[in-house]
């Protein structure tokens, strides 16, 4: 009797001390559970005015980025679209030059041509007449000193300067032949001053002599054949000019129009050093004889 009542009253005792844990855990919920009831409650109301404005914030700052993505993309596009354009003008401007290039081989290839069918001769060095190749090239060359007017017949030019001291009695025994309106001595002279020293200094000197004077004469056969080998032989005469535009004129009154106004039109491209006056003077001719 006396265990079962110590036994009673120890079942007693811990459900007692059951209880007042079970109480203090129930406390220790309440304030979870009313956080969790104020939250939900909370939500019921909407944003606050501090969640709206960053909110706003944020969506301002997407936009801005989006809107700054877009103005890259249309840059990038317009550069390429840009880019593509300068390499289109770069490619149409290479083919400007090469035609260019193209007309002034051209022109210098059929003038080069004529004047070897003016001279007798083929246009490669294989062919009868021992002819140079036709590949004419325009050089610069110091104006002549000594403007010089001989004969009634029209100026023949200027007196040309510097020769080897054993040829140069023979070029100022022919230019005194010029100074007394000798002409068909003083041609025959510069001829065979050609002739016997080919490469001196004053050969071209000699040949444009010869053409000038039979252009004087009015013999424009042979005036267009002492130009033509002027231009041919000694490209970088500074006779050059002068010599293509009596060219063109004795072949204009030789009556090859066509070889003519071909031969005035290619002073400029093919002497670029050409004087106001021979350009003027072929413009002049061109408008008379080539229309």
């Amino acid at each position: 009797m006396g265990r079962l009542t110590s036994v009673a009253a120890a079942f007693i005792l811990v459900s007692a001390f059951a209880g007042a844990a079970n109480a203090t855990q129930t406390a220790s919920d309440a304030p979870a559970r009313a956080q969790s009831r104020g939250v939900q409650l909370a939500g019921l109301f909407g944003e606050t005015d501090e969640e709206k404005a960053a909110r706003l914030r944020e969506d301002n700052q997407d936009a801005q980025i989006a809107d700054l993505t877009q103005r890259v993309h249309d840059l990038e596009q317009s550069l390429q679209q840009l880019t593509g354009q300068n390499e289109q003008l770069g490619h149409r401007v290479q083919e400007l030059r090469d035609k260019l290039d193209s007309q002034q081989k051209d022109y210098d290839y059929k003038l080069c041509s004529m004047s070897a069918q003016l001279l007798g001769a083929g246009t490669a060095p294989d062919q009868s007449g021992g002819a140079l190749p036709c590949n004419l090239t325009a050089s610069a060359g110091a104006a002549p000193e000594g403007q010089a007017t001989f004969g009634s017949g029209g100026t023949l030019g200027t007196l040309p300067q510097g020769s080897a001291p054993d040829t140069r009695p023979q070029f100022d025994a022919a230019m005194n032949l010029l100074a007394k309106a000798q002409y068909d001595e003083a041609r025959a002279a510069f001829r065979t001053f050609v002739d016997n020293n080919p490469k001196d200094p004053l050969a071209s000197q000699a040949v444009y002599w010869v053409g000038d004077i039979a252009y004087v004469q009015k013999d424009y056969g042979a005036a267009a054949q002492a130009f033509a080998e002027e231009i041919k032989k000694y490209p970088a005469s500074p006779r050059g000019p002068d010599s293509m535009l009596k060219l063109g004129q004795s072949l204009l009154a030789l009556g090859q129009k066509k070889e003519g106004c071909l031969t005035l039109g290619a002073i400029k491209s093919k002497y670029s050093q050409a004087s106001a006056s021979v350009l003027s003077q072929a413009a002049s001719a061109r408008a008379a004889s080539c229309r």
